[in-house]
């Protein structure tokens, strides 16, 4: 039998939040019909979250009113305070993700609180989704490293892990914030995690590809047993409190690795290509996608 892994395509969230352009409802609509036709199960569409702050996810109520509902796809909202939590439940997500940071002077930036205060404040979103019967989970930003503080050990992740293995979540993810890591990390890091969460709990990777690193940490995550993966179709994204954060490893690139090396996805990688090509000329820009350049093989 050939091993799987899940994808989960961020591209509508953390793809658009550090655009400079917004783009319509519309649109993003498009994009999450674009993804889901391409295989995508599991979608963090939107965040709820201060838009004079982030003014990108300023129509997440609107995205999640016009999804589509019935083809079995988990909508996931990213919320970081009681009150976006409120905004989520009402706009019936079946999904929320909250983060922690690993570091106080990223999270400062990020959230307005320590690291340990983020912790807290997630336990209780934990609590209150779970009453309402939706998923959970929670991200650990900056896990590899951090724009204003450099390298997080692995002795201070290990004692974030713990706090939020303690907040209860469903699944933790563990994210490359700003594109430093490396396969070696991903190894350790993976492993202290699923000596903390046991088995209960799943493990996920959020990788950006800042410096080229994105889909060889991608393949040290499968080796070492972590169960989702996130990308963005045609690279996008990136986040606006970390300076020189480019964007999430591309979700056609991860499929192209992947089906060649005998791992499914699930995923349509000719679809992914046509609709990075349709994003790219949404925003305006050239994105990150190596297959959108060079195409798949054979051709």
């Amino acid at each position: 039998m050939n091993q799987q892994v899940e994808i989960c395509e961020v591209s509508p969230r953390d793809g658009l939040q550090n655009e400079s352009v917004v783009l319509s409802t519309e649109v993003k609509l498009e994009l999450i019909r674009r993804a889901i036709v391409a295989g995508a199960r599991r979608i963090e569409a939107v965040s709820f979250v201060n838009p004079k702050r982030v003014p990108q996810m300023a129509d997440a109520e609107d995205v999640m009113a016009g999804v589509d509902r019935s083809l079995g796809v988990s909508y996931i909202g990213l919320v970081m305070n009681e009150r976006g939590l409120d905004r989520a439940l009402a706009a019936g997500v079946d999904e929320i993700n909250a983060v922690v940071v690993a570091t106080d002077t990223f999270c400062g930036r990020n959230q307005g609180m320590t690291t340990a205060e983020a912790c807290d404040v997630a336990a209780t979103l934990v609590d209150r989704a779970r009453e309402a019967g939706i998923g959970t989970s929670i991200t650990i930003a900056a896990a590899f490293g951090c724009p204003f503080e450099g390298d997080v050990s692995a002795e201070r992740l290990d004692d974030v892990i713990a706090r939020v293995v303690d907040a209860g979540a469903d699944e933790i993810a563990l994210a490359d914030t700003i594109g430093v890591g490396v396969p070696a990390q991903v190894t350790e890091r993976l492993g202290l995690l699923a000596r903390r969460a046991g088995e209960g709990v799943a493990r996920r990777l959020h990788l950006h590809d800042t410096r080229n690193t994105g889909v060889a940490n991608a393949v040290a995550g499968v080796a070492a047993g972590v169960d989702v993966l996130d990308a963005s179709i045609g690279g996008v994204g990136g986040c606006p409190f970390a300076p020189n954060a480019t964007g999430n490893v591309a979700t056609e690139d991860l499929v192209y690795t992947f089906d060649r090396s005998g791992i499914t996805t699930g995923l349509d990688q000719a679809g992914l290509i046509e609709s990075a090509g349709w994003l790219e000329e949404q925003i305006g820009r050239r994105l990150p996608s190596s297959l959108l350049r060079a195409g798949p093989f054979p051709g």
